[in-house]
């Protein structure tokens, strides 16, 4: 597997014992809804050692006229982000830093609340 497969199957895994977390957006799905973006990542590597750099988002999605509902998952999510395992438990990488880089909410089409949160990521592997 790819850095950006392990990197996102640990995070689902993670999220998933948390929030209903979908890996695209689901089209028959109660709201909130909660979808973890493909990871952007470049190289890094370095002598003996394999590095990945880059990003990974979260967006989301509510119904309603007020977004307290949507604010109150967002939290959640992020600070389950603060609790990912450094092992990321597939082909030797490992995690490490996971931070918030910026988050954002907005009203948008059909009287929908969205949000995201962005985290910068850096992974390696021992080679």
């Amino acid at each position: 597997m790819s850095a950006g497969e392990v990197l996102r199957a640990a995070l689902l895994a993670h999220l998933g014992g948390v929030v209903r977390v979908f890996d695209a957006p689901p089209l028959r799905a109660s709201m909130p809804q909660v979808v973890l973006d493909d990871p952007v990542l470049a190289a890094a590597d370095a002598a003996g050692v394999r590095g990945r750099v880059g990003t990974i988002a979260v967006g989301y999605a509510d119904d309603g006229e007020s977004p307290v509902r949507l604010r109150a998952l967002i939290a959640v999510v992020e600070a389950a982000m603060d609790g990912v395992p450094a092992d990321l438990g597939g082909g030797g990488w490992r995690l490490a830093t996971l931070r918030l880089t910026r988050s954002r909410l907005w009203r948008g089409k059909s009287d929908r609340w969205v949000a995201m949160s962005e985290f910068a990521v850096r992974m390696y592997r021992i080679n």
